[in-house]
């Protein structure tokens, strides 16, 4: 997968905790956040598990949309996750 401009969302293993970000580069950004690379929230609650992506053909479009994921109520972030990604399971693997 080449740099392309994401938004995502993690949660941590009982996936009570959601993490929304934004990448230019959303390999490298995830091995950061499942090796603790930077402190911060994410590695305050132990998120590591990518749930959703989206990419984005822009960082602006990207940046945009985290905003506006940002605001939503957990529940409506859920539905997002779960319309894609049933499971919950870790996404990650198939993007390496």
């Amino acid at each position: 997968m080449q740099k392309q401009p994401a938004v995502y969302i993690l949660t941590n293993k009982s996936n009570h905790v959601l993490y929304v970000g934004v990448t230019s580069d959303l390999i490298k950004r995830i091995y950061e956040h499942k090796n603790h690379v930077m402190e911060g929230f994410s590695a305050k609650y132990n998120v590591t598990k990518l749930v959703y992506f989206e990419l984005c053909d822009e960082m602006e479009t990207a940046i945009t949309r985290e905003k506006v994921l940002k605001g939503w109520k957990r529940s409506k972030k859920i539905s997002l996750i779960e319309k894609e990604n049933e499971t919950w399971q870790d996404l990650y693997e198939d993007l390496i």
